[in-house]
């Protein structure tokens, strides 16, 4: 392999750093990490969980907090799954793991008609191995690869095709109240993570279960989103940045926020209602410029 040149190195070294940071920034605004913990990292052979271990891992080198970290992966028995992959990685990388075999495969290939989308049942088979192997180890954080575009996705998910202003968390309790889920890479996008991934070459294992599903909503909602940050910059910034700034006063949902109950005190109200104003919104300085260098490429071309 050629060395790399100057300006590559330059550009790996930063990509690292920031993704190290924003992970280092999610644990701290959320509290995910404490000391003492003990964090099963779930480990499913693709670009993302395998990132969020090796920053994991730096953390735990260099971070001032004592904690442990151990990888698990569930073998679903796929057809062709090759069995010895993360075995051999993270016997390398002197990782303490454990592989639970569990045949979910055949159970949602005999469950859900041909052609059907497999992702809900399968993920609700692998939560409940994943859980059982959590209380069996005495874990206290269990760790998820899901990266911000993940969130977001959810976001559109549910708000499209479920009525809901719901997500993703970066941190929650698990639904049958005995874990602590996290999402150490909830401020990270995906295109870094592939990239890095690349960069750091780890032996990816593609999820032959639900790769042929090309149509599914969230590869829509993937795709859709695709198109925004390639046409409009700092977009999804932006969108993130307001599942962070949730106004309950200015939604209407009647059981979060006691609009029943609202009586006028005479005092100024910072977030009170402008009836008569219109809002305005500045787009982001990054979809400014792209707008203005779309625009002049287009009288170019005339």
């Amino acid at each position: 392999m050629e060395p790399l040149s100057k300006k590559v190195q330059y550009n790996t070294n930063k990509l690292r750093k920031r993704l190290r940071r924003l992970v280092g920034t999610a644990i701290s605004d959320f509290n995910m990490i404490e000391p003492g913990d003990r964090v099963m990292v779930c480990l499913s052979g693709g670009k993302d969980s395998y990132a969020l271990l090796d920053i994991l891992r730096n953390l735990q080198a260099h971070a001032p907090l004592d904690f442990e970290l151990i990888a698990v992966n569930l073998d679903q028995k796929q057809p062709g799954f090759p069995e010895h992959v993360l075995p051999e990685y993270l016997t390398q990388i002197g990782m303490p793991f454990r592989i639970v075999e569990q045949d979910t495969y055949s159970v949602v290939k005999r469950v859900i008609a041909e052609g059907k989308t497999t992702c809900s049942l399968c993920s609700r088979l692998r939560r409940g191995v994943l859980y059982r192997v959590a209380t069996e180890l005495g874990v206290t954080k269990i760790a998820l690869g899901h990266h911000r575009d993940d969130i977001l996705e959810t976001f559109f998910l549910n708000m499209f095709y479920g009525g809901k202003l719901k997500a993703m968390p970066p941190k929650l309790i698990s639904d049958d109240g005995h874990h602590i889920v996290i999402r150490p890479l909830a401020y990270c996008k995906e295109k870094d993570l592939a990239v890095y991934a690349e960069i750091e070459n780890f032996p990816i294992i593609p999820c032959n279960l639900c790769g042929s599903q090309k149509n599914m909503q969230r590869q829509v909602i993937k795709e859709m989103m695709q198109q925004w940050d390639k046409k409009f910059p700092g977009r999804l910034e932006t969108m993130f940045t307001a599942l962070q700034n949730v106004q309950l006063s200015h939604l209407a949902d009647k059981a979060r926020y006691n609009f029943q109950g609202l009586k006028p005190n005479g005092a100024p109200v910072a977030d009170g209602d402008k009836a008569f104003d219109e809002e305005i919104f500045e787009p982001p300085i990054a979809e400014l410029l792209s707008l203005t260098k779309n625009n002049l490429t287009e009288i170019e071309s005339d």
